[in-house]
């Protein structure tokens, strides 16, 4: 008797020993298999991501080549009238005519409009008055107008137009949509219309001159000056910083160019233009009566202007 139960002691032992090891078999297939469909998700997953980021920079292509399709579809060129509900419109007086907005038909377009003035031009500007700033505090440097004073001339006659036309063609041909201020000798925009309008409807505002002197003194741009309060007026306190880099990167490229730099390329002035303008802005001397006004110059002028341009946005070190 003791013996049969020594023998079903032994075969129960044995049995629970054989169940809990056929468990345990089971449980270890199942973490492995388990294993195998985690790392399976996760690789399907970083598949399918790795998948999206291929497929993003296609779509991203296609979004872009969509866009430049479509402004490609836009008129080669539109009339920019000036709009007295634009911020600042109410202290412009001489605005009755537009400028012309020219759409590039590059292969590469940079999706940036540039607007060009050539300074002046203006019959009857000359005896008009606009306020220096738009909180009608004086002028702190000297200029046209001098310091101290509340109004200056809304506009001078005069200025050569050929560098402008040049400059519009070059920024064309590599990309840029142009807002042109005038391209005749007569265009009734005062400087504030001017620069309202570029505010409205382009990235840059670049204005050309000649400087009044006769000694080829070279180029150079004319920067916000470091005075306090004038730095502390708005817009001017939000963009001058815009200002400089815009005209510094300007000089640079006409250096590059080859071209005469005055000094270290830059005066301050506070100008009527700079003091109104919410987007970058820069008056560009670009010689003076001494200097040479030949086609060829002109083209190098263009050349450099288009650098310093690149170089502003970017498209180029």
């Amino acid at each position: 008797m003791k013996v049969k139960n020594l023998i079903f002691l032994v075969l129960a032992l044995v049995l629970a020993f054989s169940v809990t090891a056929c468990k345990s078999n089971n449980n270890t297939n199942e973490h492995k298999q388990a294993g195998t469909e985690v790392s399976s998700v996760a690789e399907t997953s970083g598949a399918s991501q790795a998948a999206a980021v291929s497929d993003s920079q296609p779509a991203q292509s296609a979004a872009s080549e969509t866009q430049q399709a479509t402004k490609r579809d836009l008129p080669s060129k539109e009339s920019i009238s000036f709009d007295s509900s634009w911020e600042y419109g109410d202290y412009s007086i001489i605005h009755t005519d537009s400028a012309t907005l020219y759409r590039s038909r590059a292969d590469k377009l940079k999706d940036k409009v540039i607007c060009v003035n050539a300074g002046h031009g203006c019959k009857g500007g000359s005896s008009v008055k606009t306020f220096c700033h738009p909180d009608k505090t004086p002028k702190v440097t000297g200029g046209s107008t001098a310091a101290g004073s509340i109004k200056a001339t809304s506009i001078r006659e005069g200025t050569d137009l050929a560098l402008a036309k040049i400059l519009k063609n070059v920024l064309l041909e590599n990309g840029y949509d142009v807002l042109m201020i005038r391209e005749n000798t007569n265009t009734q925009l005062d400087n504030i219309a001017r620069t309202l309008i570029a505010n409205n409807n382009a990235d840059c505002h670049i204005s050309l001159h000649y400087d009044s002197s006769t000694n080829d003194k070279g180029l150079f741009f004319i920067g916000v000056p470091d005075i306090k309060s004038y730095r502390n007026m708005e817009p001017v306190k939000s963009h001058f910083e815009e200002h400089t880099r815009l005209g510094e990167s300007i000089v640079e490229g006409e250096r590059r160019a080859g071209v005469k730099i005055y000094r270290d390329g830059r005066m301050d002035i506070d100008l009527t233009q700079t003091s109104y303008s919410t987007v970058p802005s820069v008056d560009i001397e670009v010689g003076d009566e001494g200097s040479d006004h030949s086609l060829e110059q002109h083209k190098k002028l263009a050349e450099g202007m288009l650098t310093g341009i690149d170089i502003y946005f970017g498209f180029q070190q």
